[in-house]
């Protein structure tokens, strides 16, 4: 039995599929499965159901992944300590960050990064939140930047800022002078929404759930559209196809287009969400954590409200979220 082994059938896991797991793995399909078929011979059961229309997993087989998963996070720690030596902040600190929060943070963060620890350069890896936590607890990156609350337990969390929501509308558009908008409004509007596997679109709906029942009907698929990222919504908006929802962050970077745009308020209380930090509750190097922390702090991200107490980390087994 080896690690790389491991990494496979976890893959295969994550995956449900052995041609996508290969790819994830950076080898061959045979390679992988003739190295998961040796790891099941070699301890006498089946991990995998194979042959029908999606990869199943035996009910042995998920307790050998979850402490497969273990394992990963233990060889990890183990590289890590031995990497990092006696400093903490020598070396790549690997960050996942979320799809709608990235495009925003990382301009401001990245240049502030530098000036305060140029000897931890950041290894990003932009994904979905359900995406980021799996790599997370595969020990594929460090720690996270994601939206809570996440569906997952186990992890430390630092909460960084909140930051609230805004409509977005065309320059042309009736509501463009109003000086607040009551989500309620939002239903009789052709909406612009992320696609399905986006938490902030998933928060869109939980403002205005009624949007659900058009996304889900046929008149739906003339009331709503969806967009791959909330950039191409926003250029889509400036067009004068329909309206969108936004954090609060995305404004400060309006593009060429801005002057198409108008950007309004929700009516109080306004809907907003919560960015934060998550990573293992086994990974070694917190002075990083700390620094990281430090540099989204200070790097002058505007339109957001960050939490005072910077010092409170909690486990979100916690139930605090």
């Amino acid at each position: 039995m080896t690690l790389t082994e491991l990494k496979y059938i976890v893959a295969v896991a994550r995956e449900r599929h052995f041609g996508r797991a290969a790819e994830a793995c950076f080898v061959s399909q045979p390679t992988l499965s003739v190295a998961i078929k040796k790891l099941e011979e070699e301890l006498g059961i089946v991990i995998f159901e194979r042959g029908g229309p999606e990869i199943g997993i035996t009910p042995i087989g998920l307790r050998i992944i979850e402490q497969a998963q273990r394992v990963l996070e233990e060889g990890a720690k183990v590289q890590e300590i031995a990497r990092q030596g006696n400093d903490p902040l020598a070396g790549p600190l690997r960050v996942g960050i979320i799809y709608t929060v990235a495009p925003y943070l990382l301009p401001k963060l990245v240049p502030e990064q530098i000036r305060q620890t140029p000897q931890m350069p950041l290894l990003l890896q932009e994904n979905f939140t359900v995406k980021l936590i799996e790599l997370l607890k595969q020990g594929e990156v460090d720690c996270a930047i994601v939206a809570l609350p996440i569906p997952d337990t186990g992890f430390m969390v630092r909460d960084l800022y909140d930051e609230p929501f805004v409509v977005a509308v065309p320059s042309t558009h009736a509501w463009a002078d109003k000086e607040a908008i009551d989500p309620e409004a939002l239903k009789s509007e052709t909406m612009l929404l992320l696609g399905a596997g986006h938490c902030f679109r998933d928060q869109v709906l939980g403002v205005c759930p009624e949007l659900s029942r058009f996304s889900a009907s046929s008149e739906g698929i003339q009331r709503t559209f969806e967009g791959s990222s909330l950039e191409t919504i926003r250029h889509m908006v400036a067009t004068g196809i329909g309206v969108t929802v936004m954090p609060s962050s995305a404004l400060a970077a309006p593009g060429q287009e801005g002057a198409l745009l108008r950007y309004i308020p929700f009516t109080n209380p306004a809907p907003d969400r919560r960015i934060a930090l998550i990573w293992r509750k086994s990974f070694p190097r917190t002075e990083a954590i700390n620094a990281l922390t430090k540099a989204i702090m200070n790097c002058g991200l505007e339109n957001v409200n960050f939490l005072l107490d910077k010092s409170v980390i909690y486990s979100n087994l916690d139930g605090l979220q």
